[in-house]
């Protein structure tokens, strides 16, 4: 057995394995910059001016863990937008007003549904 050439050849598997490590860190950058690059085209600008209604992302709704359960509540009206991000919320029956960031609210496009007198037909076929 000839050491030497035993460690040589240790040598280049060692250097053959840093290069496969190099390249694949390679591959990854580029992976993770064109993911990067598909997600930011898909956003959508979102103007709030005040006036309008915003459903608000409740991110502390733990209580009633279930599927159909939404996490956006509505009934809530701008009152103030600064330049930095912070809006100022209020509900529409006018009792409070609240402070809010601007990632935490999205826009409500639909009508005021009255509750009670919506009904909803299942038929079986």
């Amino acid at each position: 057995m000839d050491l030497e050439a035993a460690g040589e050849k240790r040598l280049l598997q060692l250097n053959e394995l840093d290069k496969f490590r190099l390249h694949s860190y390679e591959n990854v950058k580029l992976y993770k910059e064109k993911t990067k690059r598909w997600h930011d085209k898909r956003i959508k600008p979102r103007h709030f001016e005040p006036g309008q209604h915003v459903l608000l992302f409740n991110s502390r709704l733990k209580l009633f863990p279930g599927k159909l359960k939404s996490r956006w509540s509505y009934a809530f009206e701008m009152v103030r937008v600064t330049p930095y991000g912070v809006i100022e919320l209020c509900a529409l029956n006018g009792e409070r007003k609240i402070l809010v960031n601007r990632q935490r609210v999205k826009h409500y496009w639909g009508g005021i549904i009255d509750r009670e007198k919506t009904n909803v037909v299942l038929a079986y076929e």
